[in-house]
């Protein structure tokens, strides 16, 4: 991926970052310099920075780009989706195993953005946040994680949604199975993440200006004793209270209980498929949602079950209940 340089000018003195860089054309707007700078692909004086950081005259700006990709329009596609409820505001889904939210410089196509554009029509979808590329949507699922996840219709029920998760009013839970059997019956997690000082795919528990408030709490649900080739599993309700990049599974690696499967963050587990009881994916799913109605405030409530997969490994464990 291609990087360029930009020197803050005097002009730029005690500009925020995201502001200096959409003001500035680095990026489209405003909204995507912020993702750009939270994904860690901003670099000012050879550091790692947040959208608040304060810019000097003089800095070095180096920050990267996808030229190809830019101006790509997106189509709609027709791809599955479970919808769970809808109306002219929003829509509620259960997303599958495998599905982007938004297209990214590696995926700029089979999306959740490209399905509700053909199912709804791109003039249909709310563009609270600036870009073309993330019509509808308000919050995200990882890849392989699985389950509710809201989606805005118009501009003023998403941000009505963005600003109800952003002051910690809708109750987001999900299952999480993870390695190790956790004691206590309770828990909570308050750790700041921020982007991997050395690897890009990865998030972590850094003290850094780029770091952000990440507050997880769980309660767990059901324990599994060890096995011959494993040190046993807890089934666990997570709640979050912030939104960051793979918060819950950062933080259960950071709490020495990661999850089942993960890809990314079981570094400190044994690697065999036994242990991570030959899951491919991280067991993560978003199994309750409760929220009040964007427009309306009426209180609205969702659950969804475990899909198939991640039910047969719990079935699998259960002969080791304990």
């Amino acid at each position: 991926m291609p990087s360029r340089c930009y020197v803050a000018t005097a002009q730029d003195e005690g500009m925020r970052l995201d502001a200096l860089m959409g003001e500035r054309g680095l990026y489209p707007s405003r909204s995507a310099a912020a993702h750009a700078i939270d994904d860690g692909k901003v670099l000012v004086a050879g550091n790692l920075a947040s959208k608040k950081t304060k810019v000097h005259a003089g800095a070095a700006i180096v920050y990267e780009v996808d030229e190809q990709v830019i101006d790509t329009p997106l189509v709609g596609e027709p791809i599955d989706l479970d919808i769970r409820y809808e109306d002219d505001d929003m829509i509620v889904l259960s997303k599958q195993a495998g599905l982007i939210c938004h297209p990214s410089d590696d995926h700029r196509d089979g999306t959740l953005v490209n399905a509700l554009i053909y199912r709804y029509g791109a003039d249909n979808l709310c563009n609270v946040q600036g870009e073309k590329d993330r019509l509808g949507i308000v919050h995200r699922l990882d890849m392989d994680t699985t389950g509710l996840m809201m989606a805005a219709k118009t501009d003023v029920a998403g941000e009505a949604l963005m600003a109800a998760i952003q002051d910690h009013v809708v109750d987001r839970r999900y299952k999480a199975l993870v390695h190790g059997v956790i004691s206590l019956e309770k828990g909570m997690i308050d750790a700041p993440i921020a982007r991997h000082a050395k690897d890009r795919t990865r998030m972590a528990i850094r003290d850094c200006d780029s770091a952000r408030e990440a507050i997880t709490t769980f309660t767990v649900l059901e324990r599994f004793e060890p096995g011959p080739k494993d040190n046993g599993y807890t089934l666990i309700d997570c709640k979050l209270f912030t939104g960051r990049t793979h918060q819950i599974r950062v933080h259960m690696e950071y709490a020495k209980h990661p999850l089942v499967g993960d890809p990314l963050y079981t570094h400190s587990m044994p690697k065999a498929d036994s242990a991570n009881l030959g899951l491919k994916r991280q067991f993560l799913h978003s199994f309750m949602l409760t929220l009040d109605h964007p427009i309306t405030g009426e209180e609205m409530h969702f659950e969804d079950d475990l899909p198939d997969d991640l039910q047969a490994v719990l079935d699998s464990l259960a002969d080791r209940k304990m």
